[in-house]
């Protein structure tokens, strides 16, 4: 599996997914939930309810990858509200795979006046 992660897009489907489905299922997912095109080359991440397993598909030009991570003691941090997908940057990426909530963080404050 040779992937850039740099390059491509990840995309997150929030809310929890059954994951007892495969390739073929979460491929259909992404085209008519996610209203995504599964064979673009980007990278698309779902979660289960417990959210102790993350399944990532992707496509290279000559089929489908599947790759799994099973937590054995935490959580993924994962959006709960089924919203638009979410597109990650490779470092909120790096965030999640360490269970670092990056959604839940402080979000910058802008103010107009100081009175």
């Amino acid at each position: 599996m040779i992937l850039d992660i740099n390059t491509v897009r990840i995309y997150v489907r929030p809310g929890y997914t059954d994951l007892r489905k495969a390739v073929n299922g979460l491929t259909v997912m992404i085209q008519e939930q996610m209203e995504k095109d599964p064979f673009n080359g980007s990278v698309y991440l779902f979660c289960n309810r417990d959210r102790k397993l993350l399944k990532a598909v992707w496509w290279d030009k000559t089929g489908f990858w599947l790759s799994q991570k099973r937590l054995e003691k935490n959580k993924f941090p994962w959006p709960s509200d089924e919203k638009a997908v979410e597109e990650l940057k490779t470092e909120e990426l790096y965030m999640l795979l360490s269970g670092i909530d990056f959604w839940r963080a402080h979000k910058p404050v802008f103010y107009e006046r100081v009175s």
